[in-house]
């Protein structure tokens, strides 16, 4: 049930035709609280499930109504291909945080596209994603993105190295793991 931002009209409902919220804010919201340590996963989900549909009276199976958020979340992706992608993108590094980089975000779509993230009534989060993707270099979110994705060890010059490092330590997120997932990432890179 892929739409396409092109020629289709943009889903309000889920494929299982229950009426969600489709503002940017809301799935900004979901991933910081998928984000957060200090909710449980039970917590998680009843959060979710409030934050998307109107009427959570009328979802007969959570966990249908988890997948359709996910699914909408995805921009309409097949759970099975996201999944995948996923995969290959396990160990990927996180290169931006709606909650460090939000004045970051908010300039750049002012900048380029002139719309105020803050005040804009509503912006559908298929739209939103599509103007976060099409963001030009020129923008210093994407500065720092490039920065936090660089792959140092690929880089020769020593001086360049030196001062990409610094842009990496200059515009790191912070380490928002639990001390069980760093002691096992610690572990993980020994062997």
């Amino acid at each position: 049930m892929y739409k396409n931002i092109l020629l289709d009209k943009l889903p309000q409902i889920t494929p299982n035709g229950l009426k969600i919220r489709t503002d940017f804010r809301e799935s900004i919201k979901f991933e910081l609280l998928m984000q957060d340590k200090n909710i449980s996963e039970k917590d998680k989900i009843a959060f979710a499930l409030e934050l998307y549909y109107y009427n959570i009276s009328e979802i007969k199976d959570i966990k249908e109504a988890i997948n359709d958020i996910l699914w909408f979340y995805k921009g309409g992706e097949i759970l099975e291909e996201a999944s995948q992608n996923e995969n290959r993108e396990e160990k990927a590094k996180q290169i931006y945080s709606y909650e460090f980089d939000d004045k970051y975000i908010y300039s750049a779509f002012l900048e380029q596209y002139k719309i105020d993230l803050n005040s804009i009534k509503y912006l559908h989060w298929w739209k939103f994603k599509a103007l976060f993707n099409g963001l030009n270099e020129k923008t210093k979110i994407v500065e720092i993105m490039g920065y936090r994705a660089m792959n140092l060890s690929k880089i020769k010059d020593k001086e360049m190295r030196q001062h990409y490092k610094k842009m990496q330590q200059i515009y790191a997120l912070p380490d928002m793991r639990s001390e069980e997932e760093k002691e096992a990432d610690f572990a993980e890179n020994l062997w």
